[in-house]
């Protein structure tokens, strides 16, 4: 966690039919893993470890009122400004080929004026763009002018709910008139710090869990553009963070919390008009599991139900449980629910082991030696069934690490296999020995080539801790800076150093040039 200076890579000797060929228009950046479709057992790991050269020279801005805990704690800071834009010093060379802009979201103001916030979801959302074109980086950084973070900084104080914040009523009218602003859905945040993602139609779009966190900006400026509509009358308050975007449409899962379920939508590129798919009605609990990301194959959508469920009752107290907006429900068990896209028929409702998951990774089809779908395969990053992962990330808790072990639990890259044949139950095992990639695997990315279909490869931030590479490094001395890899050798071939260090950001999405 506190220094992300070398890149992992881990790579099998077997290969693979679907051979990975990296396509110069989505470059990819994190720590690389080599996904075999087959069994993990077949499998030989090697691991190669890379370590990052020296960093440039560059002197950043004073600032007297930084101090030196801030500044090796920047990745949990807020960000020193609420905007800056200027061209890097490049070290190496960026290849002429890269034009484009890549985009990262994630919260980056944790407090308004004395008051801190508690928890990494909390913090404001902050948009980082590095914008490459002919051989030059460009590097801004821009506060998401949510009307959540713009009425906190109008009234000095916290107005609407995040994640483990909630506003403080000045009296018991003002709590009754906040109770029912919260049954409507008004009271809840659109602090859209989650994630980025651009649209079939080219619309650039950050999110959050709330629908009503949905904010259009221009990647060109970082500008705040204006609410994304929804025209339909599906209504919901709530949503997949992870939506499967893809050129063509826009496929998202909407949780209802009164008839436990969830109703899975898709929309058209150039659209703001979702259309119904189907409806999962939920197997176990009083409530649906979270579900901040899916997976999709080439013909179904799957739909996951952790025991890690909403909670109304934890919504409406004012301060935190550990476990925040949900609650653990292993009685309630967990299943895996396949629907045909086509369709919105359920082909497949299984039982599987306890997981908690924030990311899937991938899905795609196994096929029989007729060549018939025989079983689902989705991949995700699985934190073995351990809830302690969202009270770990407190913002008290990642600013305590000194290095010296983990503060946060165990992850590994677990792979469901939901067989289609009428099974009432499937299987979850680890896909990777995370002796070989590192206890720590999330954040994961995969070429969009292959969404839904085989895969050879994930890029994920884990590695062995405390070394992660991603696109944009915060180090253990609080400095930041880009670092550009190739991506089949993972040799780094730049890097510009930031003026500061920057928060630790969520997710990101590679605009290219027109």
């Amino acid at each position: 966690m506190a220094s992300f200076s070398s890149a992992i890579k881990i790579y099998c000797n077997k290969i693979l039919p679907n051979r990975f060929d990296h396509d110069k228009d989505e470059p990819y950046f994190g720590s690389k893993v080599k996904i075999n479709e087959k069994n993990k057992k077949n499998l030989d790991f090697k691991l190669v470890t890379k370590v990052a050269s020296q960093l440039p020279v560059i002197v950043p801005p004073t600032d007297q009122h930084v101090t030196k805990k801030e500044k090796k704690l920047a990745a949990w800071t807020s960000v020193r400004q609420e905007r800056w834009e200027g061209e890097l010093v490049v070290e190496g060379e960026l290849p002429l080929w890269l034009n484009g802009t890549y985009l990262r979201n994630g919260p980056g103001q944790w407090h308004i004026g004395n008051y801190n916030f508690r928890h990494l979801f909390d913090g404001y959302a902050t948009l980082v763009r590095l914008h490459f074109e002919n051989g030059r980086l460009i590097m801004g950084h821009r506060q998401v002018e949510s009307e959540a973070y713009k009425a906190a900084r109008s009234n000095n104080k916290i107005c609407y709910r995040e994640f483990s914040e909630v506003p403080k009523p000045d009296n018991f009218l003002a709590y009754i008139g906040d109770m029912a602003k919260l049954l409507s859905g008004s009271s809840l945040t659109d602090n859209a710090n989650t994630g980025v993602v651009k649209l079939g139609d080219g619309r650039v779009v950050c999110l959050t869990e709330t629908i009503k966190g949905s904010i259009v900006i221009d990647p060109n400026t970082l500008d705040t553009m204006g609410k994304f509509e929804y025209s339909d009358t599906l209504g919901g308050l709530i949503h997949s963070a992870h939506p499967i975007v893809t050129d063509s449409e826009f496929i998202t899962l909407i949780p209802d919390l009164i008839n436990p379920g969830y109703l899975v939508v898709r929309m058209d590129a150039g659209t703001n008009e979702r259309k119904y798919i189907g409806r999962v009605s939920c197997r176990g609990g009083p409530a649906p599991g979270w579900v901040h990301s899916f997976p999709v194959t080439e013909n179904y959508i799957i739909v996951p139900e952790m025991p890690l469920r909403y909670c109304a009752q934890n919504l409406l107290k004012a301060e935190p449980t550990p476990l925040y907006k949900f609650e653990w429900h292993p009685h309630s068990k967990a299943f895996m629910h396949v629907m045909c896209k086509a369709s919105g028929n359920i082909v497949a409702s299984v039982e599987v082991p306890l997981y908690v998951t924030f990311h899937f990774i991938n899905g795609y089809e196994e096929k029989d030696e007729d060549g018939r779908v025989s079983a689902v395969i989705a991949d995700c990053c699985e934190h073995s069934a351990d809830t302690t992962i969202l009270d770990k990330l407190r913002l008290d808790n990642l600013r305590s690490y000194a290095g010296k072990g983990d503060v946060l639990p165990d992850a590994r890259v677990g792979r469901f296999r939901i067989p289609l044949d009428g099974s009432p139950y499937g299987e979850l095992e680890a896909a990777l020995d995370p002796n070989e990639h590192g206890r720590g695997m999330d954040m994961c990315s995969m070429n969009p080539a292959y969404l839904g279909k085989k895969y050879r490869y994930a890029y994920a931030c884990g590695a062995k801790r405390p070394c992660v590479v991603i696109s944009m490094i915060s180090d253990k001395n609080g400095e930041g800076y880009a670092l550009i890899l190739d991506g089949s050798t993972f040799e780094e071939i730049a890097r510009a150093k930031f003026p500061y260090g920057l928060p630790y950001g969520l997710h990101g999405c590679w605009v290219p040039k027109k």
